[in-house]
């Protein structure tokens, strides 16, 4: 009885999940080409439209999981309760946790298949759209913030200008400043090429090196090549461009470990790879938020009011998420915190609530049974 209990509310909220999130999509869809079609112009345009929204559909299915399992939650529960099947559960003594088990289960196995889908799908469809949007339309938004090369570095007491080339074929035109404890300039060193060697050793060609003394002095010296110890291996300057949401968990970390090093900010990627599992797996606190909320006693409306309900959670949250991303650019909240906090806020919510339910907490002035009515 439990097991065909579980399977039955299972595939309503499964059915329900699938129904809207098809409908987000669609609606999200439709009203971002009716919002961006007089850009898409030119010859075989209708093809490069089809291809960019495909991959618009991949990554907006990732951002709106979570909101489709909250919605979901709550409209399957409503109408359990509409149709008097939650009566009937609490005739035959079945408790809340006969709608929360089933709902649970569905929505963490929905938020890990979120995870898996976003790391080896989504990153390259939104690589793809930005692709598409910049070289066949034209559309440069912010694509110039990250994919612009960087050019300054910082390690130890040295501070590099690499104006072109790579860490694996070396670079041209730099220069390389050597800076005093007390943030003077010791020594500078301008040279046509720098070729990673060995550890932390490089080879400079066509070299001018200029030292300056505590005393105002200054020497001025020039060579054809020489190898100098920089104090920085060529893997620090593996500087990939990109959008941090874009790159994939070992990028991620790569490029975390990389900034670091060379004294670039990391902040964003930090916070990227931590909402790699935090964003997806929100998902499951907001549908226990969702059926706490339609087992509330003496609720009325039902589906529309758990819609509403669902969309205000929603606003919420991705208000809180903009927050806390704002906080982490300035420096005023860790990644990880901000990455977690939007889940830490729908876990306390719902503890509340079944607490709330189980009159241990705020006891409700007229009892009420283990399952509304």
């Amino acid at each position: 009885m439990r097991g065909t209990l579980f399977r039955y509310v299972a595939r309503l909220y499964a059915r329900f999940a699938v129904g809207i999130l098809a409908a987000l999509l669609t609606v999200f869809l439709v009203v971002d080409f009716v919002d961006r079609s007089r850009a898409y112009t030119g010859e075989g345009w209708v093809l490069a439209v089809l291809e960019l929204y495909w991959n618009k559909a991949l990554v907006t299915t990732q951002l709106l999981g979570p909101a489709a399992l909250l919605l979901a939650a709550g409209a399957a529960v409503s109408t359990l309760r509409k149709r008097g099947e939650v009566t009937a559960l609490r005739a035959l003594t079945f408790g809340p946790a006969s709608l929360y088990l089933p709902v649970g289960a569905v929505a963490l196995a929905a938020c890990l298949g979120l995870i898996a889908f976003d790391e080896r799908v989504v990153a390259q469809a939104s690589r793809r759209v930005d692709e598409i949007t910049t070289q066949r339309f034209n559309r440069w938004g912010d694509w110039r913030l990250y994919y612009t090369p960087k050019q300054w570095f910082r390690r130890g007491e040295h501070v590099f200008f690499l104006r072109s080339g790579s860490a694996q074929e070396g670079f041209r035109d730099v220069a390389i400043l050597t800076l005093t404890a007390d943030f003077k300039l010791a020594r500078r060193l301008d040279a046509d090429t720098m070729v990673p060697l060995e550890g932390n050793r490089w080879r400079l060609t066509g070299v001018v090196e200029r030292s300056f003394s505590p005393d105002g002095r200054t020497a001025v010296s020039a060579a054809p090549e020489a190898e100098y110890d920089l104090g920085v291996p060529a893997r620090s300057f593996l500087i990939r461009p990109g959008r941090p949401e874009q790159m994939r968990l070992p990028e991620l970390r790569e490029q975390i470990s990389a900034r670091t090093e060379v004294g670039l900010d990391s902040r964003q990627y930090e916070l990227a790879l931590y909402n790699r599992f935090a964003y997806p797996m929100a998902g499951l606190p907001a549908a226990l938020v969702a059926v706490g909320l339609a087992l509330r006693p003496n609720r009325k409306g039902h589906l529309t009011v758990a819609i509403v309900e669902g969309l205000l959670i929603a606003m919420a949250m991705w208000g809180l998420i903009v927050v806390s991303k704002t906080l982490v650019t300035t420096e005023r909240m860790a990644p990880g915190l901000a990455a977690w906090l939007p889940s830490g806020v729908l876990v306390v919510v719902a503890t509340v609530l079944w607490l709330r339910r189980e009159g241990w907490l705020f006891p409700p002035r007229r009892p009420a049974s283990s399952l509304a009515r």
